[in-house]
């Protein structure tokens, strides 16, 4: 691959092939790949050609937080995602959820680390070496291939042993090669629906009694909007906003629907600032669409304060500024004049010159 702008499709072709044919006995490299997407998304480069430096530990934070609501029980059953005698990873995040049990059901991993600030470092700290040993040392290699061919990043310092005195001797960084960043940013519609039903797979291979078992949801256990609590964001935001619809204005039943305005399935960012009340019509018709860059302008624009204390209140993170990056990434990284959801069975082209919201963010 050229050391200028690459080929998003070819990208998505060569990550797809490695992961299709590498030996995986874990959903490690699912999960990196995934946390380096989303990564690339709120950290999106100002040049599609340039490269990114993607701190290791924050990697290991974005693997947490996917990890951190898939370790809950599955049906009575704690689901194995690794065929290791101990997996780090799972091992870490069900360490967490041990240390703040008396917590809600639905807490989110950014309140958790506040209950249990030093088991939460713990865990960012074993799953920045085992990502370092394991999978982002792994990802890049065939089975039986002597050498990686390093078409993200330079793995070179990383091997099974690697110590963290020499993680922190390269910057505790891995850096992706000119262009990557954008693309996988322009491709996360594509690889992370195409990573969790690998993930899907994978799960339902090492637990065996979901073999044969097709009803069963594991994706929506896994990946899910359901599986966290939104219902307890409802009447807050009624009484804050109005019992009315984001969207449209209609006046809203008691159980209305709480939509994320950027798709769940795109960035999985369950912050306030990203949560609105919808009613049932505006909520299925956007589904996964991405919404008009005007609608996010309005989101975004909400009164910071009241949404603060609606978070103190709940104890649920607001995630303004990961929003405002995520947004920036998503649409930067769109071809010009794609279709966004504007409202019911609307649609307007892409525009991105300038929103105010924007703006702010340089």
């Amino acid at each position: 691959m050229d050391e200028g702008v690459v080929d998003p499709l070819l990208l998505g072709q060569r990550v797809v092939a490695i992961l299709e044919t590498g030996l995986r006995t874990a959903t490690y490299k699912l999960a990196t790949l995934m946390a380096l997407i989303d990564h690339c998304i709120e950290n999106l480069p100002d040049a599609s050609a340039d490269m990114l430096q993607v701190p290791i530990p924050e990697l290991a934070r974005r693997v947490l937080e996917i990890y951190w609501r898939q370790v809950r029980p599955f049906d009575g059953h704690e689901l194995r995602q690794s065929t290791q005698p101990r997996a780090r990873i799972l091992a870490a995040a069900n360490d967490l959820r041990a240390a703040v049990v008396a917590g809600p059901s639905g807490l989110s991993l950014d309140v958790a680390s506040l209950r249990a600030p030093t088991v939460y470092q713990k865990a960012i700290d074993e799953i920045t070496l085992c990502l370092a040993q394991q999978p982002l040392y792994r990802l890049q290699r065939l089975p039986g291939a002597e050498v990686a061919n390093c078409f993200l990043y330079d793995d070179s310092f990383l091997h099974d042993h690697v110590s963290r005195s020499t993680l922190r001797a390269h910057g505790d960084a891995i850096v992706l090669k000119p262009g990557v960043a954008h693309g996988l940013a322009r491709l996360a519609g594509l690889l992370k629906p195409a990573l969790e039903i690998m993930w899907v797979d994978d799960v339902r291979r090492m637990n065996n009694f979901l073999l044969g078992d097709r009803f069963r949801d594991v994706a929506g256990h896994l990946f899910g909007q359901e599986r966290i609590a939104l219902a307890v964001v409802r009447e807050p935001f009624k009484d804050a906003f109005g019992p009315h619809c984001f969207y449209c204005g209609t006046h809203l039943p008691d159980d209305n629907p709480i939509d994320h305005v950027l798709p769940w399935s795109l960035v999985g960012i369950d912050g306030l600032a990203n949560l609105v009340l919808a009613c049932a019509r505006c909520n299925g018709d956007k589904g996964g669409a991405l919404p008009a860059v005007s609608i996010v302008g309005r989101v975004l624009e909400r009164d910071r304060k009241v949404l603060e204390r609606v978070a103190a209140d709940i104890q649920w993170p607001t995630q303004h500024e990961r929003v405002v990056a995520a947004a920036r990434g998503v649409y930067q990284a769109q071809p010009a004049g794609v279709p966004t959801w504007s409202g019911f069975h609307q649609s307007v082209r892409l525009d991105i010159s300038f929103p105010p919201w924007w703006a702010r963010t340089g």
